[in-house]
């Protein structure tokens, strides 16, 4: 069948228009979710992606970053990606590009942001932050209650 976004209280919902049409007999204020959840609208109207997102965009994904596996349980709690953790990173990644971010064994973890392009990344100090941390999988976990 066919999918569409909607909007419902600052998240944005990827659902089939059969559950749509079934949900329209729902009042709004009682409607708590539908669908997926792809991401929500901040106070300040920046979009946030949540990683519920992560299956439907991990493959369609334009740049990666795969991290080591010492690195993995890091990201998965919620830390940035330091160079020392850096495996692979796509060609021609540029500075505070959106990533997703992959195991070695090429496994889906979560989305970040580049905080250096590729070339930088060759150069920086091992401490360095490469990729900062915005979602990941141990969010299923971190966040049970409020994850909708």
């Amino acid at each position: 069948g066919s999918y569409c976004f909607r909007l419902h209280k600052d998240r944005v919902y990827y659902v089939s228009e059969r559950i749509l049409k079934v949900a329209t007999s729902i009042p709004g204020d009682k409607l708590v979710a539908l669908g997926t959840c792809f991401g929500k609208f901040t106070k300040t109207a920046k979009f946030r992606l949540h990683v519920t997102a992560l299956d439907y965009l991990a493959p369609y994904a334009k740049y990666k970053v795969w991290v080591k596996p010492g690195a993995e349980q890091s990201f998965l709690y919620g830390n940035h990606v330091l160079k020392s953790g850096l495996g692979r990173i796509t060609e021609n990644t540029a500075q505070y590009q959106g990533v997703v971010v992959y195991s070695m064994a090429d496994v889906p973890l979560g989305f970040g942001v580049a905080a250096k392009s590729t070339q930088d990344c060759r150069k920086v100090d091992p401490m360095a932050i490469v990729v900062f941390h915005q979602a990941d999988v141990g969010e299923y976990v971190r966040h049970e209650e409020t994850l909708t």
